[in-house]
């Protein structure tokens, strides 16, 4: 048995089997979580922009999040504050080549998404995650609700 077969899913042609669609189950509030640990609230795998596909089951009815890369680690409480409820999808747009916009122009498009959170750094590269989301909700025709939170790089909420 293949490493993929192992993880319950069909091999990716050509790809990582960790590139597989996969929807994770969570309790509503997990009995294992020790007192003052922060519970886990990831839904599904992958979660970069570049690796998920547009048709993933998970983006029926769902409400995305898309961050910069280095919103979870600069602030604290991602989890627990951002990630409950949403599908997570990541990037960075200075170091990822390309832009964003199609990729999610699609996904916004073949899905029905009830809403679109934006998690930003106040760097000024982070603009372009922003901007690719902008860019996404308008070529996609659907008017959704959607807002953007800005963190500063000392882990403060801005907006």
């Amino acid at each position: 048995m293949n490493m993929n077969e192992k993880m319950g899913g069909k091999p990716p042609i050509g790809g990582c089997p960790g590139s597989n669609a996969k929807t994770i189950k969570r309790d509503s509030l997990s009995a294992t979580v020790p007192a003052g640990k922060i519970q886990n609230q990831l839904m599904q795998w992958p979660v970069q922009i570049k690796l998920v596909p547009v048709n993933a089951p998970y983006f029926d009815n769902a409400n995305l999040l898309i961050s910069a890369d280095c919103g979870a680690y600069a602030y604290s409480n991602f989890h627990h504050d951002f990630i409950r409820n949403k599908i997570v999808l990541i990037g960075c747009p200075k170091l990822d080549e390309g832009d964003y916009s199609e990729k999610l122009t699609e996904i916004i498009k073949q899905n029905d998404i009830k809403s679109v959170m934006v998690i930003r750094m106040e760097v000024p590269c982070c603009g372009g995650i922003e901007q690719a989301v902008k860019n996404a909700l308008q070529k996609s025709g659907k008017m959704l609700p959607w807002h953007v939170v800005t963190i500063s790089i000392s882990g403060e909420i801005l907006d």
